[in-house]
């Protein structure tokens, strides 16, 4: 099967779509498909990782098309793509069989109009909240959210499946008027988050008082609200850790000064780091799944998080970790100092956690994917010979095949490829 996957994001940026999208790629190669990744091309000079899966005689490259971008002003590490005929070129080169748009906004937009043009049904992935995303930047003003819904709107209509990571995102994106609504959550590595990475003597060297261990792992931006954890930072016997990088970095480094910044992380130091965690931290209110819960659970680590957004499906409260009110500092401080007093707890809930979550493989949900691919692509009309139909696995929902006459007139012009 050919799979063309339009992404607004792809590694050298660090983020969960670009993760994502990589693991679903590795996953549709070990399964014998032929993917094609189309993405805003990196800042110039960054580096790329090797566009391979695989080792030795066995690899297999996973072909990128980088289409022109410009980075997005105030946020340079978001690169937004450019018009360009490129994408309707490398999609009608790659004669897919079917379209996988994740987290369509620009690029997604043209792309879905490409699939409709090609008569390709496209899936839509959800997972970025724009429209809250749109909220925070604008200082609270709603005409920006409301834009955004209506992009939401007018792409995921259009799509054949719309893929949302969480209950809580999939009751959102049906109360805002998206049809055909499934869930398709992510996978998570248990072999590399994992407790046996804790270390020691890095606890020794970023708490030398035996204070316990609080970190926050992500992107350092508003929506993030990482400044939550200023009322925590200042608790006695704590030491507040963050791990990532971003435009709000240099407001943190101001508002807590008793915190350690490590920047960003990858790798093994990344799953070292997750793992000597005594507390991970999450803030941001808005977030569709928050993948970084899951590596702290895997990494034996109880978690603290909003009850809003993907948390909600994640963390069970009093049992792998604590849910809180989002956006209050207060409340965040309170669950820290709970768990920071009481190292049995943080041990059963550390245990609870990894048991949760070590099931969950990005093997198990790549598999989910083909069937959801499976299920769109027998609405079509037929199946590839290379992907054979499901038995039992039925949709929840009638999926309506999209045909181009039937796209929504609010789907941008001026974003055709």
């Amino acid at each position: 099967m050919r799979v063309a996957i339009v992404t607004e994001s792809f590694p050298p940026e660090v983020n969960g779509v670009a993760h994502s999208v990589l693991r679903t790629a590795e996953h549709l190669v070990r399964r014998g498909h032929r993917p094609l990744v189309v993405t805003p091309a990196p800042a110039r000079g960054a580096h790329c990782p090797p566009r391979s899966f695989g080792s030795g005689a066995e690899a297999e490259r996973i072909p990128v098309v980088h289409i022109p971008s410009l980075p997005l002003p105030g946020y340079p590490q978001v690169r937004i793509a450019l018009p360009s005929r490129q994408l309707t070129a490398a999609l009608a080169g790659h004669r897919p069989d079917i379209v996988h748009l994740a987290s369509p906004f620009v690029l997604g937009a043209r792309g879905m109009q490409v699939a409709a043009r090609l008569k390709v049904p496209a899936v839509a992935v959800y997972q970025t909240d724009l429209a809250g995303y749109a909220h925070a930047y604008r200082a609270g003003r709603g005409l920006g959210e409301a834009a955004a819904w209506r992009r939401i709107r007018a792409v995921h209509r259009a799509a054949a499946r719309t893929l949302a990571p969480s209950t809580p995102a999939a009751q959102d994106l049906t109360a805002h008027g998206v049809p055909r609504v499934q869930l398709w959550p992510r996978g998570v590595d248990s072999v590399r988050f994992h407790p046996r990475h804790r270390d020691e003597a890095l606890h020794r060297a970023l708490a030398p008082g035996g204070e316990v261990l609080v970190g926050y792992v992500g992107r350092l931006a508003p929506e993030k609200r990482v400044d939550l954890l200023a009322a925590a930072s200042a608790l006695p016997g704590v030491r507040v850790v963050v791990v990532g990088d971003g435009p709000s970095a240099p407001g943190l480094r101001a508002s807590m000064p008793g915190a350690v910044f490590l920047g960003r992380r990858t790798g093994e130091e990344l799953a070292r780091c997750f793992a000597t965690l005594d507390v991970f931290v999450h803030t941001g209110p808005l977030e569709t799944f928050c993948q970084t819960i899951q590596e702290a659970m895997a990494s034996g680590v109880p978690v603290i998080g909003p009850a809003a957004g993907g948390p909600l499906d994640l963390v069970a409260h009093h049992r792998t970790g604590l849910l809180v009110p989002p956006r209050d500092g207060a409340a965040v401080a309170r669950a820290v100092a709970a768990l920071a007093a009481e190292p049995a707890r943080r041990a059963a809930y550390g245990q609870a956690g990894r048991s949760e979550v070590t099931a969950r493989t990005w093997e198990a949900v790549g598999d989910l994917l083909l069937r959801h691919y499976a299920e769109v692509l027998a609405e079509h009309g037929g199946l590839p010979a290379s992907l054979p139909p499901v038995v039992g696995a039925a949709p929840a929902e009638p999926v309506v095949p999209v045909l181009p006459s039937e796209l929504p007139e609010e789907l941008p012009e001026e974003l055709s490829a």
